[in-house]
């Protein structure tokens, strides 16, 4: 994992953790740096977790180390700042506080950045088998939905990559943050194509003329624009799986999906409803409401 644009003292205190169990990091101009470890969060020491906040590493030059993980060309990501993060070397996503420049009611860029919330993304293969068990004998558009942090993205990768190996479908990836990708980092599969583009509706019209793919997979919708392009490709006859952080049901069952995925915390079992959010619990769906493990 590329995280050498932390300064020395906390690249040095990180390379001490076992990045399977590391899924955030959060540095704040003149506090002590904090970890997501192991499902908990905990102060970052220079030899790795401390649970005492006299321990740990303070945190000191945040727009530098923003800088740096641009490789200090702002230009080249001032769409990403606008949206409030940017997608750093292998995928990795760092959110970003501080002063809001906005202009016409949008953000325009952030200055003096003063917090960055970097998330780590994982290839945890297999992590999607019940979702793929249950579509495996007919795909049906589906949603998985969750707060923030729950492994949706992972899910989305693993999918692509299981759909690809074991259907041999051509596979269609709408990667606006470079996440599911991880910016060429992950292995898709080999008939997964990636799209990066910041506005879905107009790319994924080229794209499908273009690649011809009988699976989407895209991240996050939010607004309508992301919504429409889902319902544009359901009315071109696609399968469309997605993620989304709209847990709102009575929302959720207005959109054009067959199924709904709810992720709970990472590892948790999934729950999976039809489009009339009805439970699905049957052997299609590979013992869903059982006891076999998931990780996400």
């Amino acid at each position: 994992m590329e995280l050498t644009f932390l300064p020395r003292e906390i690249y040095s205190a990180v390379r001490n953790l076992n990045f399977n169990n590391l899924t955030e990091l959060r540095l704040r101009e003149g506090q002590p740096v904090s970890v997501e470890y192991a499902g908990a969060y905990s102060y970052l020491g220079p030899g790795g977790v401390c649970r005492l906040k006299s321990g740990a590493i303070i945190c000191r030059g945040v727009p530098e180390i923003l800088s740096n993980a641009m490789g200090g060309c702002v230009y080249s990501y001032a769409e990403q700042l606008k949206e409030g993060f940017i997608t750093a070397e292998g995928g990795i996503r760092i959110g970003v506080a501080g002063e809001y420049i906005t202009e016409n009611g949008r953000i325009k860029t952030i200055a003096r950045p003063t917090s960055l919330n970097i998330r780590i993304p994982h290839c945890v293969t297999g992590c999607s088998q019940k979702i793929f068990r249950l579509l495996s004998d007919g795909l049906k558009s589906t949603l998985i939905f969750s707060r923030p942090g729950c492994g949706k993205t992972t899910i989305l990768r693993d999918l692509a990559r299981t759909i690809s190996k074991s259907m041999k479908l051509n596979v269609l990836v709408m990667d606006v943050r470079s996440e599911i990708s991880g910016a060429g980092t992950y292995d898709l599969g080999e008939s997964t194509d990636v799209v990066r583009c910041g506005d879905k509706l107009a790319a994924l019209e080229s794209a499908l003329r273009a690649m011809k793919p009988e699976v989407i997979i895209t991240d996050e919708l939010y607004g309508d624009g992301d919504f429409a392009a889902v319902k544009f490709a359901r009315d071109c006859g696609m399968c469309v799986i997605a993620s989304s952080h709209l847990c709102d049901r009575d929302a959720l069952v207005r959109l054009p999906f067959d199924y709904f995925v709810e992720l709970g915390a990472i590892a948790a079992e999934p729950e999976i409803y039809d489009k009339n959010f009805n439970l699905v619990c049957d052997n299609r769906a590979y013992d869903v409401c059982g006891s076999a493990g998931f990780g996400g």
